[in-house]
């Protein structure tokens, strides 16, 4: 029974595939309800739920709470990791539409990780704010970013669903100096998965990193989770 189950979904996935690849099931498009396809199919919504999630995993279709299946559009946003860019900048050089929205913004006591990322003693307090970003109007990345008080007065009253680059350089004189990568797969947990609308434990790539301004002082962090089928990590090194 296991092999049947086995090859019926293999055969689910080719299906499916072949029909993104020719064209007849397009980006953003959203596939019959899994009940559906287990009629087409002849087989049970285990089946298909397991063929569904194989495809998802290859970063072919993805799924939103309560919405369903939807195939995941190309191409995958280049992130490269050497390029001095923003959010904005680097997906609309890309043909891509970007947008922002901002969750939560308040002053709050620093956790460990924190407090460790920027050289904080302990019981500090950082600035929060948590985004979630679109591209093309698909939901891709939940942000959070903690930021050193001492730099950023009064930026709490600021429109922060713009570039913090842009703010930093034009509001407080700071550009970003040398900054620290840790890049690892994840899996969603609640206030990502929330923010992506997807299930918790959904797979995701996790990339931490740590900023220094042009006088080489820590100034703050960020927390990217991404959508694991949204970009393509790379570096160009001279």
């Amino acid at each position: 029974m296991r092999d049947e189950a086995t090859k019926a979904v293999t055969t689910i996935g080719l299906a499916l595939q072949e029909q993104i690849n020719h064209g007849l099931l397009v980006a953003a498009s959203k596939l019959p309800a899994e009940r559906k396809l287990s009629e087409l199919f002849g087989t049970t919504r285990i089946t298909v739920r397991e063929a569904l999630l194989q495809l998802e995993a290859q970063g072919q279709i993805y799924r939103e709470e309560r919405r369903g299946w939807f195939v995941s559009p190309p191409p995958r946003l280049a992130y490269n990791l050497m390029q001095r860019s923003h959010f904005h900048a680097m997906v609309s050089a890309q043909g891509r539409v970007p947008s922002t929205e901002v969750i939560s913004a308040r002053l709050q006591p620093a956790s460990a990780a924190v407090c460790a990322w920027l050289q904080l003693p302990a019981l500090s307090s950082v600035i929060q704010i948590c985004r979630s970003r679109r591209i093309d109007g698909r939901l891709v990345l939940y942000v959070e970013h903690y930021l050193n008080p001492q730099y950023f007065p009064g930026i709490l009253g600021c429109d922060l669903s713009q570039s913090m680059t842009e703010l930093y350089a034009r509001k407080y004189d700071l550009h970003y100096g040398r900054v620290r990568f840790e890049i690892v797969p994840t899996s969603l947990q609640v206030e990502a998965a929330a923010a992506l609308k997807v299930s918790v434990g959904s797979p995701g790539l996790r990339i931490a990193r740590v900023n220094y301004d042009q006088h080489e002082r820590l100034i703050d962090c960020d927390l990217e989770f991404w959508r694991h089928d949204a970009i393509h990590v790379g570096v160009d090194v001279l």
